[in-house]
């Protein structure tokens, strides 16, 4: 009698190809790993190439534990027209022919850096009274939605050899619409602008050297596919580790919170931390809480299973 087939399960790094939807990523994943457990961290539009971490069998469930706080775009602003989906997709509402100087842009750019408040786009997956609002733009209905604070750590400005057309590279927080960075930029202008292309380059800490694209996952053969995912504590790499003794990892993986007077550990209220055995083999994801015995750290996602 064979032995039961373990599934796969780790992240994924695969560099989107334009005119696919992140969910088209996961089917042709769900495919080649022959696993219905597949999701991703940070959605990217159709038109977006770049980063995207899928993540595979048990993997899956740190989706909503995995910080979204910082990436890397690079996209082309095209200068002089604006657009309803603020992209160069979406039907043209008005044009210019007075387009700036690089100067002028580049001193434009300048002052979108640091923290600046952001409105969404209309054409975006945000959700109001339960409803997207691509949705609801697609319907021609446009809601108010408020602004939100981002932050532009950097921003650099680049001339093409079409004038209207500049490279941008921005380092952002998360929850930062590029698309709507390029349409502010041009309206400060004074001429318009929407985004013509757009590429994550890193996000998680992971960059693009580190992707394959589906075309390649899919000529490589079951074994190969299984050497190419990485474990899900990757996912947690900036997180502080603690190693527990046999005792308190039996305690632990039951439940039960572990007291940091009991193994000699000071981390701050709100911590979390990644969990592993006396080997420092991690297994599941923590965070430091208040009790009324003292300060714990208890387990809020275990990953693998003995």
């Amino acid at each position: 009698m064979s032995a039961p087939q373990v599934e796969p399960s780790g992240i994924l790094l695969i560099n989107k190809h334009a005119g696919a939807t992140s969910h088209d990523i996961v089917y042709k994943v769900r495919r080649a790993l022959h696993t219905k457990r597949v999701g991703h961290t940070g959605t990217l539009d159709p038109m977006a190439t770049g980063v995207l971490v899928v993540l595979v069998g048990r993997a899956a469930k740190a989706c909503e534990y995995v910080s979204h706080d910082r990436k890397v775009y690079r996209a082309t602003l095209r200068l002089g027209l604006t657009t309803d989906t603020e992209d160069t997709t979406g039907t043209v509402l008005t044009t210019s022919e007075a387009l700036p100087t690089p100067d002028q842009v580049a001193e434009a750019c300048r002052r979108f850096v640091g923290k600046i408040a952001q409105i969404p786009p209309m054409y975006s997956a945000l959700k109001v009274d339960g409803q997207k609002l691509c949705d609801l733009a697609r319907k021609g209905v446009e809601v108010e939605r408020q602004a939100r604070e981002i932050e532009i750590f950097s921003l650099s400005c680049q001339p093409t050899d079409v004038a209207s057309d500049y490279i941008l590279t921005v380092d952002c927080s998360g929850g930062t619409y590029i698309r709507t960075l390029c349409a502010d930029i041009g309206a400060s202008l004074g001429c318009g602008g929407a985004m013509a292309t757009l590429q994550r380059v890193q996000t998680g800490g992971f960059g693009l050297d580190a992707c394959m694209t589906t075309t390649e996952l899919e000529e490589m053969d079951d074994a190969q596919r299984l050497e190419r995912l990485l474990p899900v504590e990757v996912l947690f790499s900036d997180l502080p580790a603690v190693s527990l003794p046999d005792f308190y990892k039996r305690l632990c993986r039951n439940g039960c919170e572990i007291y940091q007077s009991k193994i000699h550990s000071h981390f701050a209220t709100g911590t979390r931390v990644r969990i592993c055995d006396a080997q420092d083999h991690f297994f599941a994801l923590g965070e430091v809480r208040d009790y009324e015995s003292g300060s714990a750290i208890a387990m809020i996602k275990l990953f693998e299973l003995e």
